[in-house]
């Protein structure tokens, strides 16, 4: 009786085993590199991609040739004087007077609602 006891602990032991060893899990590096067939086309074709090489030629007819601006004239100094001169000869303008400096008249904006009779609204 004890040897089948035995017999029987061997086999439920390598049972167990076997059904551990299919339940962990492999990891295998190869097979999730095979499966990605896009990123290895797009790697290559990154890869074969040769710009073509720029030429001092290219840019011609897309920009415009760079030409100095013309330097501003100085301002004279006698102008300067007439304008200034000009300038405090102007009259002030003041809101509120006319040119003969009479005070304008003022108009009212305010227009007020005829009143209604209080027995015609509380009906």
């Amino acid at each position: 009786m004890l040897r089948s006891l035995n017999a029987s602990r061997s086999s439920l032991s390598r049972t167990v085993a076997r059904s551990a060893a299919s339940q962990r899990r492999t990891f295998i590096p190869s097979a999730s590199r095979s499966a990605d067939l896009v990123q290895d086309i797009y790697v290559k074709a990154i890869n074969a991609y040769k710009p073509t090489p720029t030429k001092a030629s290219d840019s011609e007819g897309h920009v415009q040739k760079f030409s100095m601006p013309k330097a501003p004239a100085s301002p004279e100094e006698s102008n300067i004087a007439n304008d200034l001169k000009a300038y405090e000869d102007q009259q002030v303008e003041v809101e509120g007077s006319t040119a003969d400096g009479e005070a304008a008249v003022e108009e009212d904006w305010f227009e007020e609602e005829p009143e209604e009779d209080e027995t015609k609204s509380a009906h």
